[in-house]
């Protein structure tokens, strides 16, 4: 009897596991189904692939440089007698920056304009003598010539005289100041170096796919960090129509310097160029990037279908608000702008209106 009632209790425990283990694999089985997508639609907004003409901008780094940088050199041999200059100094053109001693030269006209007298005197008395036929025209050209190199003789001797005044060639600072009252100099020895920096001009090379965008007079606009929020206005004075190795080209851009906000020789200053593109190209708003742009991915609607189709696109130019594609989509078709966070390649989308 005890036997059978032990069997009983055991034979009820084990359909009792059995059935608990049944009943666990179906609640792990259900949640395991995979739910049907197949009918869930992802609601996203699109654009046309167009093809546009469009202004780029371009922005390079350029050197300022001065309009002019004279050294200024001296033309006669002596003894500097007085410098009317200090470093630093802005001297107008004209204005006498240094003399060199010039009683030699002085004593040079002197002896210059006795002999053009001299000579003077002879000619007019031959030329009397040639024309009343008391002397031979050989004689009348002769004292004629004597006449001639005379005055030359003067010319020079004045000429050498007002040398010995140096006068500032142009307008500007003075930036180097070699010579001390009472020094030496020869011709040809440095007085000074002047710079003029009301007027400037940008020199940067430009590469040779941005170089044909360019033009003469084109307006540039210009700007330096040592001026936050001051811009310059350029123009375009230079295009070189030779490169270099590596297909860089020489351009140099004029500006008027802004006595306010004065800039100096040598500052780094930005470049903006507005560019008119003269080729069309594919254009897609940036929104429907997805990843990089250099590995840019794009979801492009299947209008039969009204699918979304993951593709890869090469892009080129970035426009602000639009890339450029060079390679993976055609003109017309309708790429997903919005609602890309929700989907998954070949998955079916609705089109807000």
């Amino acid at each position: 009897m005890k036997r059978t009632i032990v069997i009983i209790i055991v034979v009820a425990l084990v359909g009792l596991l059995a059935f608990r283990l049944i009943s666990n694999k179906k609640h792990i089985d259900s949640k395991k189904q995979v739910v049907d997508n197949s009918n869930v639609r992802v609601s996203v907004n699109v654009a046309k692939v167009e093809s546009k003409i469009s202004d780029k901008s371009l922005t390079l780094v350029g050197t300022v440089a001065a309009n002019q940088v004279i050294d200024v050199k001296s033309e006669v041999a002596g003894k500097v007698k007085g410098l009317n200059f200090k470093l630093g100094d802005f001297v107008g053109k004209g204005k006498a920056l240094a003399s060199i001693d010039n009683t030699i030269r002085e004593l040079s006209v002197q002896n210059a304009e006795q002999s053009l007298a001299d000579a003077k005197q002879n000619q007019e008395r031959y030329k009397n003598l040639y024309e009343g036929g008391g002397a031979t025209k050989a004689q009348f050209d002769q004292y004629n010539l004597v006449y001639n190199n005379a005055k030359i003789q003067l010319s020079q001797a004045k000429k050498q005289l007002s040398d010995a005044v140096i006068p500032a060639p142009i307008s500007g600072y003075i930036t180097t100041k070699p010579i001390e009252a009472g020094s030496f100099v020869n011709v040809g020895s440095p007085i000074a170096t002047i710079v003029d920096i009301s007027s400037l001009k940008v020199q940067l090379n430009v590469s040779e796919k941005d170089i044909y965008s360019m033009k003469l007079n084109d307006k540039v606009k210009i700007s330096a960090t040592v001026y936050p929020g001051i811009f310059y206005e350029g123009r375009i004075s230079f295009i070189s129509v030779i490169g270099d190795a590596a297909h860089n080209y020489p351009v140099e851009i004029s500006i008027k310097n802004n006595p306010k906000n004065p800039l100096k020789a040598g500052t780094y200053v930005d470049l903006g160029f507005e560019q008119k593109s003269k080729i069309s190209t594919l254009q897609i708003p940036r929104e429907a990037l997805m990843g990089s742009l250099k590995d840019g991915k794009v979801y492009v609607l299947d209008t039969a279908n009204h699918i979304a189709r993951l593709r890869s696109v090469v892009l080129g130019a970035d426009r602000g608000t639009s890339l450029e594609v060079l390679k993976g989509l055609k003109e017309g078709e309708n790429v997903i702008t919005s609602g890309q966070i929700n989907l998954a390649d070949s998955m079916k989308v609705t089109i807000i209106k």
